[in-house]
């Protein structure tokens, strides 16, 4: 059941801007909508129409911290055909209206931690344009309070199926998608999985817990680390300092997580601005 559920939890994430109703997903997964419900609720602690108003609220918060686009534009691409609906729902969530949001949290990520603890020193950083790239990946839920970074490295310990894939897999590359880092998250999921290469993916035998997915090519900004909790505090460089000077911003899309036993590297999808 919880597969299902996983998979009922994604599609709300991949539909927030959609006007598709619980209908639609029940009708995807071949229950009533009332075993959607009930079921959902079980795993998640919540309906799923509750889950994704969150989510949809979630993601106008990271949009109005990280990008300069309008309200009105936020507020659809969140799924609100409204704006003033939009204003009230983000309210009653965030005890702020949106403007009032946006411009509390820039002035207190413009406050960063990574040059004050590496002697003023910015982190090193360059602009690269990734192609096309496939990963085979499982998302982890994370309802413990504590940093959502530490438990990366031992992901295969907490994924259900890991045993089922080829050893070449478990041991190479592999690549987080944290959808809500730097900002806290009631909603924390994180997407890990080994990179694999296009050619072999047909002949992989997918556990039922995985799915593969396909990254777009994107332009990012990339910062190798030393270590995963450096994360937040790059990211807060990048978004307020790094990305205006050279005229991009951050597109609101998962920060990419990669790491081998030579090192760590994040990718920021960022576009022009």
């Amino acid at each position: 059941m919880f597969n299902e559920m996983m998979r009922a939890e994604i599609w709300l994430q991949d539909h927030l801007d959609s006007q598709q109703g619980i209908e639609d997903l029940a009708s995807r997964l071949g229950y009533s909508t009332s075993q959607v419900r009930r079921r959902f609720k079980q795993c998640f602690g919540l309906s799923p129409s509750a889950y994704r108003d969150t989510l949809r609220l979630e993601k106008a918060a990271r949009l109005l911290a990280f990008t300069p686009y309008s309200i009105q534009s936020i507020a659809s691409r969140c799924g609100y055909q409204n704006h003033s609906a939009f204003s009230r729902a983000f309210q009653r969530y965030h005890n702020q209206t949106p403007r009032q949001y946006r411009q509390a949290l820039r002035l207190k990520l413009h406050h960063n931690p990574y040059c004050q603890g590496h002697g003023g020193d910015p982190p090193q950083y360059v602009i690269r344009r990734a192609p096309s790239r496939q990963a085979l990946v499982t998302r982890l839920y994370r309802k413990e309070r504590g940093h959502p970074l530490t438990a990366l490295r031992k992901w295969t310990q907490h994924a259900k199926g890991v045993e089922s894939l080829p050893d070449r897999l478990r041991q190479g590359q592999t690549i987080a998608l944290l959808h809500n880092v730097p900002l806290p998250s009631d909603m924390e999921r994180i997407d890990v999985g080994p990179l694999v290469d296009g050619s072999e993916a047909p002949g992989i035998a997918i556990p039922a817990s995985f799915r593969l997915l396909k990254l777009p090519a994107q332009q990012h900004a990339c910062v190798a680390l030393e270590c995963m909790e450096e994360i937040p505090d790059v990211l807060q460089y990048l978004i307020c300092e790094g990305l205006p000077q050279e005229n991009l911003h951050a597109n609101g899309d998962a920060l990419q997580v990669e790491w081998d036993e030579k090192g760590i590297l994040i990718r920021l999808p960022v576009q022009p601005a």
